[in-house]
């Protein structure tokens, strides 16, 4: 018997019981002391309330009106839950590791038929990204950046941050309040609003080098960065309607900084509205030459001068 289907029959067994021990178990599923004790332990973690009792004839009992309930799955949820988990497999998510023990634990709630045919889609289903000559091979790659785990561990339980960023040869510390972490591009990002600048920002996590809570009494209330935020809204000096093809394009490249809200419900229409620094050269440039890149199927609604100004100028280029 595999480990997971161990685990899981002793579970059903416990729960049938109001009292049980160890050496119970072992002489019920054949297996050692050592590793009944292991098994009893990962049942107790993954959420089953034992109560552990002290003396010679001791063992455990199960928490009355506490018991686990049991979990099923229709034929469609295990299928919907396991094509899910395989589209993942490449996109460089974290706790990665933990998606062996995860996928076992699956396994173990359902039955040999179900098993089979998750065995079957596995050989057949390839995603963006996979291997298909070894389709369950992890490429170093494949891991993400290892500080996103201590990111993500971080903002749970505060969003005042101070990030260390590697620019060029340099290391950069920015103190912000965090917006959102997201992934685009393959990219881990970090939207945030800089505390020193009092603009919103956004980094990537590949750059970050180190990060830690901000402390307190350096801190913007969040009511007055949300305010902050909404006065910079009206700062937006480009605003466009998307198509079809110039939301594909889109998708393909943006910069950074720029994302579009859906107008339908097919996400076939979009509206994108930003600020664009026209005292900056570099980025004058790079959107006059994106604006370009998204193609005609854009609408302007608003733009500054000086970027329609590039745009003519690079139109020219083209003129006999």
């Amino acid at each position: 018997m595999k480990k997971v289907e161990r685990i899981n029959t002793i579970m059903r067994y416990i729960n049938n019981r109001a009292h049980f021990t160890i050496s119970e178990i072992m002489r019920e599923f054949n297996i050692s002391r050592s590793t009944a004790i292991r098994d009893v332990k990962e049942i107790e973690a993954m959420g089953m309330p034992l109560v552990a009792e002290v003396g010679r004839d001791g063992g455990y009992s199960v928490m009355q009106n506490s018991v686990l309930p049991v979990v099923r799955f229709t034929d469609n949820e295990v299928k919907a839950l396991f094509i899910a988990f395989m589209a993942t497999r490449n996109l460089q998510l974290p706790y990665l590791k933990s998606r062996h023990s995860l996928a076992e634990k699956l396994l173990g709630l359902i039955s040999e038929n179900q098993q089979n045919d998750l065995v079957l889609l596995n050989q057949l289903l390839l995603f963006e990204g996979t291997n298909p000559n070894n389709p369950n091979l992890l490429e170093l790659s494949d891991l993400p950046h290892p500080i996103l785990e201590k990111l993500i561990q971080i903002i749970l339980l505060d969003s005042y941050l101070l990030i260390t960023i590697k620019e060029e040869k340099a290391l950069k510390s920015y103190p912000i309040y965090l917006l959102h972490l997201y992934r685009e591009k393959s990219h881990w990002l970090i939207e945030g609003f800089e505390l020193k600048e009092e603009r919103r920002k956004v980094f990537l996590v590949d750059n970050l080098v180190n990060v830690e809570a901000y402390p307190v009494k350096k801190r913007l209330s969040r009511k007055k960065i949300l305010e902050k935020l909404d006065r910079q809204e009206e700062e937006i000096n480009l605003v466009l309607d998307l198509g079809p093809k110039a939301i594909a394009q889109f998708k393909k490249y943006h910069p950074l900084k720029f994302s579009i809200s859906y107008t339908n419900p097919y996400q076939a229409t979009a509206i994108l509205k930003s600020f664009v620094n026209v005292n900056n050269p570099e980025e004058l440039a790079e959107i006059t030459n994106w604006l370009l890149f998204l193609g005609g199927d854009i609408k302007v609604r608003e733009v500054p001068e000086e970027v329609l100004e590039g745009l003519q100028e690079r139109l020219c280029l083209f003129c006999p």
